[in-house]
């Protein structure tokens, strides 16, 4: 046998590398994987496990894991501890000194195995699924088995001091808020934790009972998932403690393994075999029984997130539900906390602001601030009513408990007999509607033809002023190449740019080669620069020589962009002013624009678009009321929406961007903009606000619910759905709001959010600027901060 391992291993060395990413057995140093579709995993010998890397839909980014490679149903039962999925091109190289090196298209390191204390000479996938690395005389000097994430396949151990980590969801890989730990006492215990990098632990909701701290021998030092698919607790003195049934099915005729379920519960589970495809895997096996009430603790939220209410279904899984008034501060995490759909202030009448929805045999333990004995159920709900801080009262056993705001641990208990009397809106009279012909700061009449005048002023010296700098940084720009140039705006920011000679930006885009794409200002295209001794894929922009204030332009944006700095927006890293070339280097978004996303046959997903409308709220509220200079972008549309590699939005191509002072207020300018998307202030030859973003933005919201372009030919989708501000509108009238988001499943399950984003975007369409809201309360409204109320009807 020794012989014959011998051999194999020798054969291995002398085999090409890429035979062994096709093949299955050992496999030898140098040999490497790419994060791409196309890319065929390490097998063990079996067949039964692979190693490689997975695509995570509905995104193109990959997990470096095993997996089951003969069943159907995807099911990972390790994965790298990287920080997040890795990019597309990503490649993972076995190093005799590093074991395994997982490196970004780029260069850069990603994750590598530690604790490598010899040189690796080979590594394979074990039948059992534990990846191995080994040293020349065969010593395991890593192993996965050793290195767990939330699973454990039969024949491996947790030691003391060794830990499962639930996911964060059933598609997210990070690390969740669940642990399975082996204790030094001898105890294993499932605990929470709220924040990763705490020290301590929320609670402790589960213990198997094996510690004996009077007699040391009689306590557990160590977890076993045995051979035969048992679960049990060693004792030091080799004793069991078990925990699965003492009967499980055969582990030769059935794939076993026990996970750390994203939602909490440890579950041993089963998947025959030789099935013909139409299996799934079937739970044999679960703790706690009712996690809904066994997580407990003063800390955390409990089994769902803060607002929430807990109970078990069928399969006894814990099942979270927002109560009525309230709903999910993330709509794509069912798990999450919930917020309410009002606010809760101390101002105006309780009885004409709130009522009290009953709910039966729910409780929320925590959070109680005054306690009322002896009560009545009518006592009870006054003195909640009456408290501005009361954001609930459970009444049980002829005594009342005030809760404040956020309450956690919520479940469905009916051992306790109790009745929860939640506080929620009464209707709209919570929030007053805003005053649509007041801005946010009002200002006197008599006094806004003085402001003008001053502002007029300023205007022209801070316009003299800029046209200055710019010119001197440019003269100064052609006698210093590469250089960090600092630009500062009356002394409110600075930022940090590169100069780039044109032949530079020629020869990192290979003669401008690879194009991304053409705006009404120049053409984009795809290079790589040096920054900080590492290679950058950047996307560079050559501005059309010929265009009419190019030079306006260029020197608008590179003064503008160079004081940003937001997640939702596109990042300028430098430029290029040589004489009639023009240039700006941006970071390079790898998932292309909004558009292309969208208008697609592979539409993204309710939550997905939520996501992208936040971050384009938030991008513009930046740009109007936070950034140093403020800026009116004029041409918002999903060609100008960008999608980093985790699909998040950053708002891109200033070109059209027209810069404030923080004392101005409106500027005068030709039409700027793309049909469909242009304010009608543009039409009236008037002057122009921030106000046209915020339209531009309303027609993006309706696009991103109902995956369709502003303006469509009427062959195509018919006359009443050609224009969509108009067929929107009218389907929100009609109350058919169903008809916009079509058979989306997801969103036709949060009809209540869909009406909210359709509010808001009905609310920036209308046709006066002063009914319009600011970003910033726009970006509230969706974040259900504040409340909507129904807009009027948008066309006159």
């Amino acid at each position: 046998m020794a012989l014959y391992a011998f051999c194999l291993l020798l054969f291995a060395l002398h085999l090409p590398f890429h035979s062994y990413a096709q093949g299955r057995g050992t496999i030898p140093l140098g040999s490497t994987l790419t994060a791409t579709n196309g890319t065929y995993p390490w097998h063990s010998l079996s067949g039964d496990f692979a190693f490689g890397f997975q695509q995570l839909q509905p995104t193109n980014h990959f997990l470096l894991c095993i997996w089951y490679a003969k069943i159907i149903e995807p099911t990972i039962v390790w994965h790298a501890n990287t920080t997040s999925p890795v990019p597309p091109g990503s490649t993972l190289q076995l190093s005799a000194q590093l074991g395994l090196d997982l490196r970004s298209p780029q260069g850069e390191r990603l994750w590598i195995t530690n604790g490598i204390v010899d040189k690796v000479l080979y590594a394979y996938l074990s039948d059992e699924g534990n990846f191995v690395l080994a040293s020349s005389n065969s010593t395991m000097l890593w192993d996965s088995f050793g290195d767990p994430t939330d699973t454990l396949l039969p024949t491996q151990i947790l030691e003391i001091g060794s830990m499962l980590i639930s996911r964060a969801s059933g598609g997210n890989f990070s690390q969740g808020r669940f642990y399975l730990r082996m204790l030094d006492d001898g105890n294993l215990v499932l605990s929470t934790k709220s924040v990763p990098a705490n020290t301590d632990y929320d609670d402790d909701y589960f213990t198997s009972l094996t510690s004996d701290p009077a007699n040391e021998s009689n306590s557990g030092f160590r977890v076993i998932f045995d051979d035969k698919g048992s679960l049990y607790v060693l004792k030091r003195n080799n004793e069991t403690a078990q925990l699965s049934p003492p009967s499980i099915p055969s582990a030769s005729e059935n794939y076993l393994r026990v996970t750390l379920d994203f939602d909490g519960v440890l579950t041993l589970y089963r998947y025959p075999r030789n099935s013909s495809g139409s299996q799934t895997w079937t739970s044999l096996w679960s703790v706690p029984d009712n996690i809904c009430i066994e997580i407990d603790g003063f800390l955390g939220t409990g089994a769902c997130g803060l607002n929430s209410v807990c109970s078990l279904d069928a399969y006894k899984r814990p099942s979270c539900q927002c109560p009525q008034g309230y709903s999910l501060l993330d709509p794509s995490d069912k798990y999450g906390s919930c917020k309410p759909n009002f606010v809760q202030t101390c101002e105006g009448s309780p009885e004409n602001l709130y009522s009290f929805v009953e709910l039966p045999d729910v409780d929320w333990p925590k959070s109680d601030f005054e306690a009322i004995s002896p009560s009545t159920k009518e006592d009870c709900q006054k003195a909640c009513l009456n408290d501005c801080f009361c954001g609930c009262a459970i009444y049980r056993n002829i005594t009342c408990w005030k809760k404040k705001l956020p309450l956690s641990n919520g479940r469905v208990d009916t051992s306790l007999g109790t009745t929860v009397y939640l506080k929620v809106s009464k209707g709209d009279n919570n929030i007053p509607p805003p005053n649509p012909n007041a801005s946010n700061n009002e200002i006197p009449e008599r006094q806004k033809h003085q402001i003008s005048l001053i502002a007029l002023l300023a205007s022209s010296l801070s316009a003299n002023f800029l046209f200055i700098i710019v010119g001197f940084l440019g003269f100064f720009f052609v006698y210093r190449k590469k250089m960090k140039t600092f630009l500062s705006n009356n002394h409110s920011g600075e930022s940090n740019l590169l100069s780039f000679s044109y032949k530079e930006l020629e020869e990192a885009t290979e003669g401008f080669n690879q194009e991304l794409g053409r705006g009404s200002f120049g053409i984009v295209y795809k290079g790589s620069v040096q920054m900080d001794s590492k290679a950058i894929i950047v996307a560079v922009k050559k501005l059309d020589s010929v265009v009419h204030d190019a030079d306006k332009e260029f020197q608008t944006e590179v003064a503008a962009i160079g004081l940003t700095h937001h997640k939702n927006l596109v990042r300028l890293l430098g430029f290029c002013n040589e004489g009639k070339h023009r240039l700006l280097v941006y970071e390079f978004m790898c998932n292309g624009n909004l558009a292309e996303f969208l208008f697609n046959d592979l539409k993204p997903s309710w939550s997905q678009r939520i996501k992208i409308a936040l971050g384009v709220a938030r991008g513009l509220a930046y740009l109007h009321e936070e950034c140093p200079t403020q800026i009116i972008h004029c041409d918002i549309k999903p060609q100008n929406i960008l999608l980093d590699d985790c699909y998040s939005a950053r708002i891109s191509d200033f070109g059209l961007a027209k810069l404030l002072k923080m004392n101005q207020s409106r500027t005068n300018t030709n039409i700027r903009g793309t049909k469909g998307y242009v304010a009608p202030e543009w039409f009236r030859n008037s002057q122009v606000t921030v106000k046209v973003d915020v339209y531009s933005f309303g027609v993006l919201l309706m696009e991103l619910v109902s995956c369709r372009r502003s303006l469509e030919e009427p062959e195509k989708c018919g006359a009443e759905k050609a224009v969509l501000t108009e067929w929107v509108t009218d389907c929100f009238e009609d109350r058919r709001l169903d008809l916009l988001v079509g058979n989306d499943a997801e969103a036709l399950n949060d009809m209540k959010v869909v009406e909210r984003f359709v509010m808001v975007a009905i609310w920036c369409i209308q046709e006066e600027t002063g009914l319009r809201p600011t970003m910033r309360s726009v970006t509230q409204m969706l974040e259900g901060v504040a409340q909507v109320h129904k807009p009027p009807y948008p066309y006159k």
